[in-house]
């Protein structure tokens, strides 16, 4: 009844549609993504629109809408104190107005109506907006801003300079707010992917002078869109330098990482090789062979011999002599690892460039002290036109930079750089010298320490730990067939074989016992001296001679 049962299970498994599965009430999670908050209605792919109109069925399935609330009563016209509506015509905008906002066909995630029918009502002070947005009609402007007049755009710029400067704002802010977010230095408003873009598009004098004879030669001509961003660039003082100094306050976590974590990786490798109980098995099973097949006793040996031990092979089943190796040390070591997994920062550490974490650690130091130096020239030129007056926009940017942004936390972020830069630095000098000593360690001379590098160490170690853990495994997967296949070919008691092997057995046992027994039953013969047999241990003792030594037990 079991199998039948699990038969039947099996078969409606295989039986169910593709669909019935997505229908399945699992948790809606991806890694560490959260979806569990979807609901099962929102799985539907239908239109809402026409899912209304032709299923009028599926929706009565949800309770009914309530009905639309009542339209909001025009607004009233502003009256003069004298009762009196001003008539004056404003600008329009030419927006795309929403019709029929009926409320939805069901519950949703965000209620039953939409979110204007929930908007409050906002009262405006109407003589301000007239008085400001009023139209003129012989205005040259608003006929540009309704659409009226269309001029094409000023462009000075060449045609591939333009192209970048236009694909690069695509993915920008609009250039009127680039100033203030730069000024700031606004991390919400430009990532670091933006500052790439924004020192690629910083204006040459050249350019900026083009621009504005061009445009002083057509006033009423708008400008392009590149032409514009390079004219708000360039009104920024020392805008290279802002970029740098604020690329380095964002980027030096990341430059810190380049240069400790490799070194984290380099102390725990060393670590990791003197702790290995594997290599120290290794290596002493390594030197008893080299000293029986060279016939001397070296007490040592260089570590990059081991990458040359799958390349000498025996003389009769060219087998290498990891091979051999490895045999001795199941043999001699059944508790031995394969290395590989014992070492694994050695093998991360093998990934590593040390002469390019050195090379990185000297243009971090190199950048820490320009930073200053650019820190240092920003705060005179701010000084500057902090002495200047009537410049509103000064006085804006000067507001900007006194609040929490980057800008105002500068001076503290690189004192707080260069605490961490000095104890990166203590670090890089103590895990490089720790690795001199290491090698030390293994027997290596001062002439050799000065020649090997950490890369080229790790690189040797960690192949060699891969070829041993192959070899290894080979060994282990030929036993275990070998194994079975004994286990295959020796017959079991039970089997025609077995049964009769076992009287073949029986039968030469008891042909033994007969012969025995025959043997058993012969009288012996006491004329003749068997001289092989002792017949007094305490005389044989006293014989003297060879023959005494012979008959000795």
């Amino acid at each position: 009844m079991k199998e039948s049962d699990q038969t039947k299970d099996l078969t409606w498994d295989f039986d169910q549609s593709w669909g019935s599965f997505l229908q399945s009430n699992t948790r809606l999670c991806l890694n560490t993504f959260d979806f569990s908050d979807l609901w099962d209605e929102e799985s539907s792919t239908e239109d809402e629109g026409t899912n209304a109109t032709n299923e009028p069925s599926k929706v009565l399935k949800d309770p009914p809408a309530p009905p639309p609330l009542p339209p909001l009563p025009p607004p009233l016209p502003s009256i003069s104190p004298k009762g009196e509506t001003i008539k004056c015509r404003t600008l329009k905008l030419h927006w795309k107005e929403l019709q029929n906002l009926a409320p939805l066909p069901r519950m949703t995630r965000f209620g039953m109506q939409t979110i204007w029918a929930g908007l409050e009502p906002v009262h405006l002070d109407t003589n301000r907006l007239e008085y400001l947005f009023e139209s003129k009609g012989s205005s040259t402007s608003f006929n540009v801003v309704s659409g009226r007049q269309k001029q094409s755009p000023l462009s000075v710029l060449g045609l591939k300079r333009s192209n970048i400067i236009t694909i690069a704002l695509s993915r920008l802010p609009p250039p009127r707010l680039l100033p203030p977010a730069i000024y700031s230095m606004d991390s919400c408003v430009l990532d670091r992917d933006d500052i790439q873009r924004l020192q690629e598009l910083i204006p040459t004098e050249e350019e900026l002078s083009l621009i504005r004879e061009a445009s002083a030669q057509n006033p009423h001509m708008p400008l392009a869109q590149a032409e514009v961003c390079l004219l708000f660039l360039g009104e920024i003082p020392h805008l290279s330098t802002r970029f740098q100094l604020w690329a380095f306050a964002l980027d030096y976590d990341s430059l810190e990482r380049e240069i400790a974590e490799p070194l984290f990786h380099l102390k725990l490798a060393m670590e990791q090789l003197a702790a290995s109980q594997t290599f120290r098995c290794i290596l002493a099973t390594v030197l008893a062979i080299g000293n029986f097949l060279n016939g001397c006793k070296a007490r040592g040996f260089e570590l990059s011999y081991l990458g040359k031990l799958s390349q000498v092979r025996d003389t009769h089943t060219r087998q290498p002599l990891l091979h051999h190796v490895c045999v001795l040390l199941l043999q001699l070591y059944p508790q031995s690892t394969d290395l590989y997994s014992d070492v694994t920062s050695v093998n991360k550490a093998s990934k590593n460039d040390y002469s390019q974490v050195q090379s990185n650690f000297t243009q971090l130091e190199a950048q820490c002290k320009a930073s200053w130096e650019q820190l240092k020239l920003l705060n005179k030129a701010e000084e500057k036109q902090k002495g200047r007056k009537g410049e509103k926009r000064r006085e804006s940017d000067d507001a900007l930079s006194l609040d929490g942004s980057l800008r105002h936390r500068l001076p503290k972020i690189l004192k707080d750089y260069e605490e961490r830069l000095k104890v990166l630095r203590a670090v890089h000098r103590r895990v490089m010298n720790r690795f001199h000593s290491f090698l030390l360690f293994l027997g290596y001379s001062r002439a050799m320490v000065r020649d090997t590098t950490p890369e080229d160490f790790c690189k040797n170690i960690s192949n060699f730990s891969l070829e041993y853990r192959t070899m290894r495994q080979a060994i282990l997967q030929q036993r275990e067939r070998e194994r079975q296949r004994s286990g295959a070919e020796s017959p079991g008691p039970n089997t025609p074989v077995g049964r009769r092997k076992h009287q073949q057995t029986a039968l030469q046992v008891s042909d033994e016992q007969s012969r025995l027994e025959e043997v058993l039953k012969t009288p012996v013969s006491m004329t003749r001296l068997d001289v092989t047999l002792p017949r007094n241990r305490r005389r044989m003792l006293d014989i003297q001679g060879p023959f005494s030594q012979k008959l000795k037990w």
